[in-house]
């Protein structure tokens, strides 16, 4: 395999946003990356998903939780579909294909032995320049990706 694979976050799966977010950010004093209401990121590199809104993206319906799915270990290349032919000649149990998220990046998980979920992702700077050659304004990345415009901006120079 020679595509880049980097560890992003570690994304846990929680009940109540409103209460974990208080936990990590008053007690651990975690400062907030991004904000996207249901996926808050923070600059440690943790994230927290709202747990039913997660299953349901990754699932496509209405999943409970259970031991391995509701933590998720998340990665990021430029070459998703490199990956994702290594990850699949390797045997892994792949839980989805590759697909598009509500906001646009393209991604794939899988399980590791215990059945963890392992997400790799398409980096965020680099759905915002695809987007751009798909020809998108700015704005309307923006809009699509739930990033701030000015980010939007400072990815196309």
């Amino acid at each position: 395999m020679t595509a880049e694979i980097k560890l992003t976050a570690f994304v846990l799966f929680v009940e109540d946003m409103e209460v974990s977010r208080r936990f990590y950010e008053i007690l651990l004093k975690q400062e907030v990356a991004m904000d996207h209401g249901l996926n808050v990121g923070y600059k440690s590199g943790l994230a927290l998903w709202q747990r039913e809104y997660a299953l349901n993206v990754i699932h496509n319906r209405k999943t409970e939780p259970k031991k391995g799915n509701d933590t998720e270990v998340y990665f990021e290349s430029e070459n998703v579909h490199e990956v994702f032919a290594s990850v699949s000649s390797y045997g892994a149990e792949i839980v989805h294909d590759i697909r598009e998220q509500p906001w646009g990046q393209r991604v794939f998980r899988f399980n590791d032995p215990d059945g963890f979920i392992i997400e790799i992702g398409e980096p965020m700077d680099a759905l915002v320049r695809r987007l751009d050659r798909e020809g998108m304004t700015g704005d309307e990345i923006a809009t699509k990706t739930t990033l701030p415009a000015g980010i939007v901006q400072a990815i196309l120079g």
